[in-house]
């Protein structure tokens, strides 16, 4: 069986009309990448738009960052990311979406890569998601016509979050709401707590304090398939 997951990163690089920059959260990216590629998994990238994608959030004390940013394997990867014409979903046993704010915007209507997700998941693989990540889960829907995330214990960047970093009023819209509206059983911790779901094959973190643990939930998920 194949062992390759696609990430999914935002090739979005403006915040809003704040005149500032966004992109993918770098850690949602390393930390899950680092539990998966010292699990035997190969890892490929997919973005909207393909190439370089935009990122931010370089804490210089995350050693897992300065490890996945001197690889030069997987920088010459990220930095060549496919687009979604390019990705045979056939090749892959998971699926993570990757958060940064700039998700927001080109994630949720981006049709070719919910049915990337789609077809991952109908072909019983793992769909998973991070902090805005789950901005790509709000409109895939599956061939029986119900939202994915219908009806299935979800988590995701929280609305008090939201308002806690000031960008409520700029986002286009509230994660947490627009998941409850799909019919998702929302599930949250504290602000900038630890919270992983797991319901039917889709893995969901609050934020980036639970991207290892969704890189880990994720392993833990590959393992029963």
């Amino acid at each position: 069986m194949s062992k390759k997951v696609l990430f999914v990163v935002t090739s979005h690089g403006e915040l809003g009309n704040t005149g500032e920059s966004t992109g993918y959260y770098l850690g949602e990216v390393t930390h899950p990448w680092a539990v998966l590629v010292d699990a035997g998994y190969e890892i490929d990238f997919v973005s909207p738009k393909g190439g370089n994608p935009p990122y931010y959030g370089n804490t210089p004390d995350d050693k897992v960052n300065e490890r996945f940013l001197a690889d030069e394997y997987y920088q010459n990867k990220i930095q060549n990311t496919m687009t979604p014409s390019e990705v045979n979903p056939d090749e892959y046993v998971g699926i993570l979406y990757a958060g940064g704010h700039g998700t927001m915007w080109d994630f949720p209507d981006n049709e070719e890569l919910a049915v990337i997700a789609q077809k991952i998941y109908e072909k019983n693989g793992i769909v998973s998601a991070v902090c805005h990540g789950p901005a790509g889960l709000v409109n895939i829907k599956l061939s029986n016509g119900k939202y994915l995330v219908d009806g299935k214990k979800i988590n995701a960047f929280t609305n008090e979050e939201e308002a806690a970093v000031k960008l409520d009023e700029v986002v286009p819209f509230r994660l947490e709401s627009k998941l409850i509206e799909r019919g998702a059983k929302f599930e949250k911790s504290g602000l900038w707590q630890t919270h992983v779901t797991v319901d039917e094959r889709v893995v969901t973190g609050q934020n980036p304090q639970s991207a290892h643990a969704v890189g880990e939930a994720v392993l833990e998920e590959l393992k029963k398939l």
